[in-house]
């Protein structure tokens, strides 16, 4: 004989409520048909649980009684891995028939007495609080299956934020099929399907839209680069028949901001070509899509911005009061993304053309009316591109009337500023338009050095020479 008594249940739940009373019920049966059995119960952490009507007991032959495990009121469960157990010990008493409480600890005492280890229950604690806790731990789906049936749907849906914060897709297709809300929210008001998207979880956002998540969190997507994710959540909707882009947030931002502010070019793009999105939409702030990427030192999220503008955003202010309304431009110098200064400079479309970042020059012309923009330091588009040596553009700009003689703020002609650069072949080109404005002078003033290769501004220092003689 190897056994006892048995127990009828292969484990036992205890459904766990904080600083209440838990009590879970099991019977034990004796499987001697002659004599009494004498049980003793405790658990592998006894400091823990104790046991109604008490500890220890006498069975009939072939009886069986109730036991009730008791965890008493606390604010924290008592989880461990592996879980406590309830161990059953057992001795034939032939001799007793009756026996108190007293009488049986005192015969478990003995030394001698041979006791039969008959049973090892585990204890499975469940409710809404365990499942919030396995969410928590290193492996949460290990009992997940055995949980999530003692939860409630609402206790299911106050749960599901987190498992779709988390992106764990698993629990959160569990939570839904037993029963959770997808429009659930966390205690922050953030919606499952926007915490889910936030946690990058492809999986996750088709269950929580699958069954039935109405939001529709564009600006997290955006924010994440997540253009897969977008056209997830656009489903039906064909490209550009809605709006998505220019949805705003209770500050004023739009999906458009969010891509800006994390240099998330594609999903920039996408904004502009099938969301619908502004480029040039101001927040409660004041900070327009390009404020964001310059503070940031997104240069080609700038670059995409400029393009998609309605007008020239550069000179865009923010409203954050006096002394504080600034462009794009000085929020980057001030966050020291110095290498974003040449495009945020304030010059007009022709001067932007003119500099190669802007364009075709020809229908920039066109639509500015002429050639002779000029930027904060004076300088025409013909200045721009005789500096930057770009002989085509130089050509255009003389054939469609810009002045050979224009000087910018420090009294510079476009030929000082070829010659500057090194610029030859724009420089002899120039003077044989005609221009000369003062440049004999600079000459001699001037050798190599600068921000040119000396040999080159040497260079073409002799052949201008050459050439005005």
């Amino acid at each position: 004989m190897d056994r006892l008594v048995s127990a009828e249940a292969a484990e036992v739940e205890l459904n766990f409520l904080p600083s209440k009373r838990c009590t879970a019920t099991f019977k034990i049966r004796s499987l001697i048909h002659t004599m009494p059995v004498a049980v003793q119960l405790t658990t592998t952490r006894p400091c823990f649980y104790a046991f109604s009507p008490a500890a220890v007991a006498l069975i009939p032959p072939l009886s069986s009684i109730v036991f009730d495990v008791v965890l008493p009121p606390t604010a924290a469960p008592p989880i461990t891995s592996p879980p406590d157990a309830i161990l059953v010990r057992s001795a034939l008493v032939p001799t007793l028939h009756h026996a108190d409480t007293g009488t049986l600890l005192r015969f478990f005492s003995r030394p001698t007495l041979p006791v039969f280890r008959d049973a090892t229950i585990p204890i499975l604690l469940v409710g809404h609080r365990i499942l919030t806790h396995l969410l928590l731990s290193p492996n949460p789906h290990s009992h997940l299956s055995r949980v999530i049936p003692s939860c409630t749907p609402d206790e299911l849906s106050t749960t599901l934020p987190l498992a779709a914060a988390a992106g764990d897709a698993i629990t959160v297709a569990a939570l839904i099929a037993a029963g959770a809300n997808p429009n659930a929210r966390s205690a922050g008001r953030k919606s499952s399907l926007s915490l889910a998207v936030s946690a990058g979880s492809l999986d996750s956002v088709k269950a929580l839209i699958d069954a039935g998540a109405t939001d529709r969190p564009f600006y997290e997507a955006a924010a994440g680069n997540r253009t897969d994710l977008i056209f997830i959540m656009l489903g039906k909707f064909a490209p550009g028949n809605i709006s998505w882009a220019d949805a705003v947030d209770n500050e004023g931002r739009t999906p458009v901001h969010a891509a800006a502010e994390n240099g998330c070019v594609e999903a920039l793009r996408l904004c502009f070509t099938i969301g619908g999105g502004d480029a040039d939409l101001a927040d409660a702030r004041g900070w327009t899509p390009l404020h964001y990427a310059a503070a940031a030192g997104h240069l080609k999220a700038a670059e995409l911005i400029i393009g998609y503008s309605g007008f020239d955003p550069r000179g865009a202010l923010t409203r954050e009061g006096q002394g504080k309304r600034r462009t794009p431009l000085e929020l980057a110098v001030e966050k020291g993304n110095d290498h974003l200064y040449e495009l945020l400079r304030p010059y007009g479309r022709v001067i932007r053309a003119a500099r190669g970042v802007g364009g075709e020059l020809g229908p920039a012309v066109k639509e500015a009316g002429g050639v002779e923009e000029r930027d904060q330091n004076g300088w025409t588009a013909l200045h721009v591109a005789a500096f930057k040596g770009r002989m085509d553009a130089v050509k255009q700009l003389v054939e469609g009337g810009a002045d050979l003689e224009a000087v910018d703020n420090d009294g510079y002609t476009p030929l000082k500023c070829a010659v500057e650069a090194g610029n030859a072949e724009v420089a002899l080109w120039l003077i044989s338009c005609g221009a000369r404005g003062g440049v004999k002078g600079f000459l001699m003033a001037t050798g190599g050095g600068g921000g040119v290769p000396p040999s080159m501004k040497e260079s073409c220092t002799a052949l201008v020479s050459a050439a005005l003689c």
